[in-house]
């Protein structure tokens, strides 16, 4: 078998990673920058507290979700409509077993987390055969069927009535109750994504998916077991998509079907393209974007709406490859 590391890495995922090495400070400084934009998000929110603390509460919950998409998408450049099935596994696992069996906290998320790679890769092997629009049906209707097994299985899940009284996040004698610690908490959780995923895009995997993602045929030719990276790469974004469903019942404190339907899939997929496919601050800084706009056009009223729309437009126009794109773009011409 070809070693990984003696790989040329096909466009477009090469040129990205191939950048870190010939012109590191650039793409360094960009990131960063972006990181400190994040941070002075939050740290607003956590002086203020309050609407907006919750607003970017919930948009890092999102981040988590549109980290594990982008790793699916933006690594491997597969695409899923189904993303939401396993946030709602990983939340529905969580709700159930603190309220139900009044189990911690952890141990419910962690389960939650092994039922949904347990589906992930039992739903996986069959559907990742497919492509292109084959796939992207097949993962939509993934979505659909666990959203009408959470709306009809209602001595579980209480069906559109909902499960309410979940318990808070927490470790132990540690509870994030009030709004800023559990602003501190889900930063937290976020960067420790950011910096696995980071990790993986630059290690053995990474450059597997990158090979998968410029020619499955290419890399299959390589040596490279296609259908294996591409299952690792799906269940990589369905634990990721459990985390952030188990988050987000916790930090609610309650949870029912239409929290994961298809307007989670929209926004996760406006939140990708906005901040930057294939870029490790990309999801959370389009997660933000997408999650405070609607805040800074509220004055607008009747026009709130198409100043909404116009702006994401605007954006996807002016900066095809998301917010994070165009700062590592305009970071290296300043460079040169």
């Amino acid at each position: 078998m070809t070693n990984l590391h003696s790989i040329t890495l096909p466009d477009p995922i090469m040129n990205k990673q191939t950048i870190d090495k010939e012109h590191p400070a650039p793409r360094r400084f960009a990131s960063i920058g972006l990181w400190v934009l994040i941070s002075l998000v939050v740290g607003y929110a956590l002086i203020f507290g309050g609407y907006i603390a919750t607003v970017v509460a919930f948009a890092l919950i999102y981040g988590v979700f549109v980290s594990g998409l982008n790793v699916f998408m933006g690594l491997t450049a597969q695409v899923s409509f189904g993303q939401s099935a396993f946030a709602a596994i990983g939340g529905y696992a969580s709700a159930v077993l603190t309220t139900t069996y009044e189990w911690p906290v952890v141990p419910a998320m962690l389960a939650g987390l092994v039922l949904s790679l347990l589906a992930a890769l039992i739903v996986g092997q069959p559907t990742l055969k497919l492509k292109g629009h084959y796939l992207s049906m097949a993962t939509l209707a993934i979505g659909l069927i666990v959203y009408e097994i959470a709306v009809e299985w209602e001595n579980v899940t209480q069906g559109y009535l909902g499960i309410s009284g979940i318990p808070s996040l927490g470790v132990g004698p540690f509870e994030a109750s009030s709004d800023r610690q559990i602003l501190l908490t889900l930063f937290a959780i976020v960067i420790i994504v950011a910096f696995a995923v980071s990790r993986i895009r630059r290690s053995r995997i990474g450059r597997a998916f990158a090979a998968v993602a410029g020619s499955e045929e290419a890399a299959g030719a390589l040596g490279i077991n296609v259908a294996r990276y591409k299952l690792v790469s799906f269940l990589i974004a369905a634990g990721l998509a459990s985390i952030s469903g188990s988050l987000f019942v916790h930090v609610v404190g309650y949870v029912s079907p239409e929290v994961f339907g298809l307007h989670m899939v929209i926004l996760g997929f406006t939140m990708i393209y906005i901040g930057g496919l294939g870029t490790v601050a990309g999801p959370v800084l389009g997660a933000l974007v997408v999650s405070l706009l609607p805040e800074v056009f509220r004055s607008l009223k009747e026009s709130q709406d198409l100043a909404y729309a116009v702006t994401l437009i605007l954006i996807l126009i002016y900066a095809p490859r998301g917010l994070a794109g165009l700062a590592e773009a305009f970071d290296g011409r300043r460079t040169r």
